[in-house]
């Protein structure tokens, strides 16, 4: 079996045990009745603040890719949105290879370069969440009997930046020493199949020409801001759900939530993170004393906001661009590693 069906279909198993353990937690006329006193002018300024944070990554890729040349937001925004949208529907995380494709298609842009700029987003994005999570700790106090859960968050913390610690290192190496990290890699790969091998070294080939990122002052300093910016754009919507549901809690607590969120979407599941998503979300509210339903319906609707406007906003540029969804997932699995 290909490498995204094992994903897929594992990712299935989960996001189903995950939801049938939060289905026995819900009382569905109270979740109904949760559901029913959700003011619906917080949901409309969520659903804002979260297309507001895929622009701010429009602009924060601009910078990134800016020494190629100049894109215009109006090819970045679209192609961040239809990535955001293949994410939803697609298994294995296809929609950063189709972002990388639709941008590199529209602008004549090199492959490579597009996605090496994408794994360079990551890095930034990582290392804000790690930054994000410091503030946190440093600042949330967590109820009583959450200390445990502090520690697991410690860890999965060190252990996260620990990972992309080694990316960079590898990165660095990669620029620094391609032909001796090359050989090292393809060692290091000798007991897996020769499949993997014979796909991924010519893919690092090709991706490391593209490995580049403006040094001017300027764009740094844009891609810093830009990368906190859109982190404080997409923690706003799961505070203007609470505060819709009529509970005020710290924004911290927020914050708190969208560590455990981003954690959560790294565990495969169902296309959309489905499981994962719901369960890493209500685990955050229980923390705080909310009741299981009142829980599970925020989960469910923090979800909500950013799958459904996304998917059909990525839908409508997939549509006026004319690319098929079947074209763009094809393309994309080529280009991975199947």
């Amino acid at each position: 079996m290909k490498r995204t069906g094992i994903l897929f279909w594992g990712g299935i198993v989960i996001s189903i045990m995950l939801l049938l353990m939060l289905i026995r937690k819900i009382d569905f006329n109270s979740l109904i009745k949760a559901l029913l006193t959700l003011d619906l002018r917080y949901l409309v300024a969520a659903v804002f603040f979260t297309f507001l944070s895929y622009l701010l990554r429009a602009v924060r890729w601009r910078y990134l890719l800016i020494h190629e040349r100049p894109v215009q937001i109006s090819s970045l925004y679209p192609a961040v949105i239809i990535g955001y949208m293949a994410n939803n529907l697609f298994p294995a995380r296809l929609g950063e290879f189709i972002r990388a494709w639709v941008l590199a298609e529209r602008e004549k842009l090199q492959a490579p370069a597009v996605f090496a700029s994408l794994v360079i987003d990551r890095l930034f994005d990582g290392f804000s969440v790690m930054l994000i999570l410091a503030f946190v700790l440093l600042n949330l106090e967590l109820p009583p009997g959450m200390e445990q859960s502090a520690k697991v968050l410690r860890a999965g913390g060190v252990t996260t930046l620990a990972f992309y610690a080694l990316v960079v290192i590898f990165l660095l190496l990669l620029k620094k020493r391609p032909v001796a990290t090359i050989s090292i890699l393809s060692y290091i790969l000798k007991p897996f199949p020769a499949v993997f091998s014979e796909k991924l070294i010519p893919l690092i080939g090709s991706f490391l020409g593209g490995l580049k990122i403006s040094r001017k002052p300027k764009d740094l300093l844009a891609i810093l801001i830009s990368s906190a910016v859109i982190w404080f754009a997409a923690t706003l919507p799961i505070y203007l759900v609470l505060v819709g549901f009529g509970l005020h809690l710290p924004l911290t607590a927020s914050f708190f939530i969208m560590v455990l969120l981003v954690f959560a979407v790294m565990v495969p599941a169902a296309p959309g993170y489905i499981g994962t998503y719901h369960l890493a979300c209500y685990t955050g509210l229980a923390a705080f004393g909310l009741p299981d339903t009142e829980a599970v319906s925020i989960a469910l609707v923090i979800h909500a906001v950013g799958f459904f406007p996304v998917t059909l906003a990525g839908l409508y540029h997939v549509w006026s661009q004319g690319v098929s969804l079947g074209k763009m997932k094809e393309q994309a699995a080529s280009s991975g590693l199947n």
